[in-house]
């Protein structure tokens, strides 16, 4: 049963780090490229950042750019989005998702995770 579960969304203040945890039970992580997208209130699901399998080369929103950083642990099946200088428009559901090469459309994204809610309040 191929999945993905994310996990490590949270409460944190304006400035705080979180760390997003994507991992995938069924199939091999490195197969695939891997994106991470988020989803506000009220707002259409946007793309943040993308790592591909072939060269690790990764993409990042330029919302996040210079504050997220995408990296995968194949040996752990699993890949991470470090979200540092936190900001509350950075408050949404965060989901991962499996593709074949990156890529800023998501009806390209196959499978995809329940999601974690990220909050970011004083």
């Amino acid at each position: 049963q191929v999945q993905l579960v994310e996990s490590g969304g949270g409460l944190v203040q304006p400035g705080g780090s979180l760390r997003l945890s994507c991992a995938a039970s069924g199939f091999h992580l490195d197969d695939y490229a891997i994106g991470w997208f988020r989803q506000a209130p009220g707002k259409e699901r946007e793309g943040v950042s993308c790592i591909s399998s072939s060269d690790g080369s990764t993409y990042y929103a330029d919302s996040v750019k210079g504050r997220f950083t995408i990296s995968r642990d194949n040996a752990k099946n699993t890949v991470y989005l470090q979200m540092n200088s936190l900001k509350p428009e950075d408050t949404a559901v965060y989901y991962c998702a499996t593709v074949w090469a990156c890529s800023d459309y998501d009806y390209e994204y196959d499978y995809w995770g329940q999601g974690t809610q990220v909050t970011v309040s004083s």
